[in-house]
């Protein structure tokens, strides 16, 4: 049961139902704040809970949490692909992200921990950075900035209109694809090289095929920015305020700094695993 209900916050399936039509209905502000920090302490639970409360029964919890782990990087990597609102894509991309977290839980050891808040770090930012900017991307109404443009179609030309926010919305998505040189792709590799030094590797396996899934939907965004013309419903990017634009600019920064030099972080989060035997 304690399982039930921290599965059921971190937003992995089969319990996951509620993460779509709560990502689209909040405010994006609300959103983001949900996506990441909500994630991140529910995993800092799961985590005390697996590896501190209840470290003899790994063998009881184990077959359960690797069947949890398979459906949700499945369910999140599949569904995306037929999402036309901006905001639940994203919201079936954390559930996917919450499979892979859980690759690296299971791994039961120091160097899955730290794996585990490598990839919690940098998804945080990311995704905090990537929900700020949806924000700003709004519908063209009468006064010039309309309410948010959260539709696919609204997205078209982007890239040729506002290319800043479209190009950090792009290292967003290419961080959370896994693409090298990006912490997203850090993130990955400390988790399933977690898992497979400790035998997990058909976890491992089914994790890149579900990345390699969700990388099409990222670079559908991608390309419909870029390579597509704006249709009837345009959209404009409203001017930032200090806080948004401070979030966005940080969340820049950390993406492009740990995907290049990662050392600056997985030093701390092997450290904050010292607590393990």
């Amino acid at each position: 049961l304690v399982a039930v209900g921290l599965l059921f916050k971190v937003g992995a399936a089969p319990f996951h139902i509620w993460t779509p039509d709560v990502y689209q209905g909040a405010p994006t502000p609300v959103t983001g704040f949900m996506a990441a920090c909500t994630k991140v302490a529910a995993f800092g639970a799961l985590l005390r809970v697996v590896y501190v409360a209840l470290p003899g029964a790994r063998w009881d919890f184990g077959p359960a949490l690797w069947g949890v782990a398979i459906l949700t990087m499945l369910v999140g990597s599949i569904i995306a692909i037929v999402q036309t609102d901006v905001k639940r894509m994203l919201a079936y991309s954390s559930i996917a992200h919450a499979g892979f977290l859980l690759t690296g839980v299971l791994a039961i050891d120091k160097v899955g921990v730290s794996g585990v808040l490598f990839y919690l770090f940098v998804y945080g930012f990311t995704t905090i950075g990537a929900f700020a900017l949806v924000s700003l991307v709004r519908d063209a109404g009468e006064d010039g900035v309309g309410g948010e443009a959260t539709h696919l179609s609204q997205w078209a030309g982007l890239g040729k209109r506002h290319p800043m926010a479209a190009g950090a919305f792009t290292l967003f998505l290419l961080a959370m694809a896994g693409i090298p040189l990006t912490s997203g792709f850090m993130g990955k590799y400390a988790v399933f090289s977690a898992a497979v030094s400790h035998g997990a590797w058909v976890l491992a396996l089914v994790g890149v095929l579900a990345s390699a899934v969700a990388a099409f939907f990222y670079v559908r965004v991608i390309v419909l920015m870029y390579f597509s013309e704006p249709g009837d419903a345009s959209s404009v990017v409203a001017q930032p305020g200090v806080g948004t634009l401070f979030a966005i600019l940080l969340s820049v920064v950390v993406t492009v700094v740990v995907g290049i030099a990662p050392t600056v972080l997985f030093g701390p989060a092997e450290a904050a695993s010292i607590f393990l035997p």
